[in-house]
């Protein structure tokens, strides 16, 4: 079983690893969503990063030990640890952040000093407008033309990816803040109704795989490995990468050169969604 998606540790397993795993006890979990802007998911409390979770995402929390929660991510069943304080009790979200990034407020004012800065794909229980603004359900005011009702998707996933250019590389990162190869292919699939998993090998099993001679089109997957590229036309890719230590547009046959120079090898795997 992957550890990434295994929902156990040495203390509590999920009911569903009865047999499987041997553990000192199985919970059924709670869940619970993510209080603060954007998490860190963390491989042990205190350790690495492996992923992040963004405002409103929903976990279910197997354990609350020491002042972290053991959880699996609802959107693509990564397991880890989040600090307990950055969880609050669930909540069904209405909407969800469908620009590049937001601001919540304490009031609806733009001039107020914001609570938390939102990441394109973060959620929200609305349950109220006042003016130009969205009340949540925890108090913040978050600007109404910044949000899309939950179900609405932006179905163009190289125009979801296109609106973190820019944003800094971040190995495990998931948010506008930063972010890595595999989040944003994620973070652009999601927003477009598309299930996706966390990490670039577990992404390589999306959609059906294309003859290296077939003729590539826009938003089909380019992988190599550990990392994935997104097609923008038969030319050119957009990507969170390492040498521009940022989403970047890049010519496809530059970066497949560029790549195996470097010592990263050749294209593994083009799929198509």
């Amino acid at each position: 079983m992957d550890p990434r998606l295994t929902p156990a540790n040495t203390r509590i397993a999920h009911d569903s690893l009865r047999g499987k795993v041997d553990a000192p006890a199985f919970t059924r979990g709670t869940w619970r969503r993510v209080a603060d802007g954007v998490v860190d998911i963390l491989k042990f409390p205190d350790g690495p990063r492996n992923r992040q979770a963004l405002m409103g995402e929903r976990v279910l929390q197997l354990e609350d030990h020491e002042g972290f929660a053991f959880v699996q991510a609802g959107k693509d069943g990564y397991v880890g640890y989040i600090a307990s304080a950055q969880l609050t009790d669930d909540a069904q979200a209405t909407h969800w952040v469908c620009t590049p990034g937001t601001h919540l407020y304490p009031a609806p004012d733009m001039k107020q000093r914001e609570l938390a800065a939102l990441s394109f794909g973060a959620r929200v229980t609305v349950v109220g407008t006042v003016n130009q603004y969205s009340e949540t359900d925890t108090g913040g005011f978050v600007p109404t033309v910044h949000l899309a009702p939950v179900g609405a998707t932006n179905d163009d996933v190289v125009a979801n990816a296109a609106l973190f250019l820019g944003t800094p590389y971040l190995w495990g990162g998931n948010s506008r803040a930063g972010i890595d190869c595999s989040g944003l292919v994620q973070a652009a699939l999601l927003a477009a109704g598309h299930d996706c998993p966390g990490d670039s090998d577990m992404q390589e099993t999306l959609g059906h795989a294309l003859d290296d001679t077939a003729p590539l089109e826009r938003g089909d997957l380019l992988f190599w490995k550990g990392h994935v590229a997104l097609v923008v036309d038969p030319t050119q890719m957009i990507h969170a990468n390492a040498f521009h230590m940022a989403v970047a547009y890049e010519g496809i046959n530059e970066a497949i050169t560029r790549i195996e120079a470097q010592g990263d090898g050749p294209v593994v795997a083009r799929r198509r969604l």
